[in-house]
């Protein structure tokens, strides 16, 4: 067995662990900072919205030599100043977004890029997206992730309970925060295919989750009638049981998708490859995190509010702190009693403590208890 697997098996047994569940203020304060920055860059720099939300216009040209800084150079003079993404196509062709477009802007846009570009205006493939569909479109996805957001916590709050629920949810509205404000810090582009990403990472976030939720359901079970460990230990338990599987899931699904971002979307140039893979490779780190160092602590957190836990934490300390005397009392060495003892005088009778501390008596000789002589018969 490889080292991970002995490790794992160790894990899921409790004969190694770590206390995830007591340093929980630290793994808080990690996420509020990180949670803070990513809002502060979506407040300071805003999302970059692609034209299917904005409204614009995308224009395809052929295989031509100008370069994309150079096409961007002009997109944008032409537009007068509407700013432009330019992004290379597989077959050498360019292709160009500007957002905020309209109809009557977008003929004499097309024509200008044909003569700078060198290429006929009919070469040139012309798509416009209205504000209005483009608005649409947006209320569509928020109203979406809002009945994923109640249908999860129905769920949950039926198959588990309220607290496993409500923490869950606080879990994947961390893990949207962070993917969001990534996407403004970075300043890609938001694209149809960001929101199919953000609905991935979401229903991936969640299944890990419940997987470790479900674990702290089977081990809670009739907790109180115990006294050997808390409501946070057993959370902490089967949340170490299931560590390394969470990490293998986390690590195989990032693989991909570090290869889609990186090589896919970084050397080849992919545009929609970029919006999908960046959300993805976001929202699987976080979304791993938030299920390992968020939900089960603020479970336990929530959990040890609950009078009977408080109770059944009470007994445990209790019991622990009577176990530790005892073995302290039993580990104290009593010191033996050397006090001399009074000797018996002949003729007198023996103390008790003499008489069980020194030797046993011998037994009168029988001719003396006869009172016969010793001499011979004749």
């Amino acid at each position: 067995m490889s080292r991970l697997g002995t490790l794992g098996a160790k894990l899921y047994r409790g004969e190694v662990g770590y206390d995830f569940v007591a340093k929980r203020k630290i793994w808080y304060g990690i996420s509020i900072l990180i949670t803070i920055t990513a809002i502060v860059g979506l407040a300071v720099r805003g999302l970059n919205l692609g034209i299917e939300f904005s409204g614009g216009a995308v224009f395809e040209t052929p295989k031509t030599s100008v370069s994309a800084s150079q096409a961007r150079e002009v997109a944008e003079s032409a537009s007068g100043g509407h700013t432009a993404v330019v992004q290379e196509l597989g077959r050498g062709g360019l292709r160009i977004q500007i957002s905020e477009l309209g109809t009557k802007e977008a003929l004499p846009v097309q024509e200008k890029l044909a003569k700078e570009l060198d290429v006929k205006t009919s070469e040139i493939e012309t798509q416009l997206v209205g504000p209005s569909w483009g608005e649409e479109i947006a209320n569509k996805a928020w109203q979406g992730l809002a009945i994923f957001m109640v249908l999860v916590v129905i769920y949950l709050a039926i198959a588990f309970e309220w607290r496993m629920a409500l923490a869950a949810l606080i879990a994947l509205i961390h893990d949207l925060t962070i993917t969001v404000g990534v996407y403004a810090l970075v300043g890609f582009e938001v694209t149809p295919g960001t929101v199919i990403g953000l609905l991935t990472i979401l229903g991936y976030s969640l299944y890990d989750t419940v997987v470790v939720f479900d674990g702290l359901k089977e081990a809670s079970k009739d907790l109180t009638k115990q006294t050997r460990f808390t409501y946070s230990e057993i959370a902490n338990r089967s949340l170490n049981s299931t560590l390394v599987r969470s990490i293998n899931t986390t690590v195989v699904a990032l693989l991909p998708v570090g290869a889609l971002l990186f090589i896919g979307g970084g050397a080849l140039g992919a545009g929609m490859l970029n919006d999908i893979s960046l959300a993805l490779f976001v929202g699987l780190a976080a979304g791993a995190y938030s299920s390992i160092f968020i939900a089960t602590p603020l479970v336990a957190d929530l959990k040890e509010r609950d009078p009977q836990m408080k109770a059944l934490a009470k007994r445990v300390r209790a019991k622990r702190a009577s176990a530790a005397a005892k073995a302290d009392g039993d580990g104290e060495q009593k010191p033996q009693d050397v006090t001399p003892q009074p000797r018996a005088e002949d003729g007198d009778a023996p103390t008790p403590a003499a008489a069980g501390a020194g030797q046993r008596r011998q037994p009168a000789s029988r001719s003396r208890g006869r009172g016969r002589p010793s001499g011979k018969r004749r």
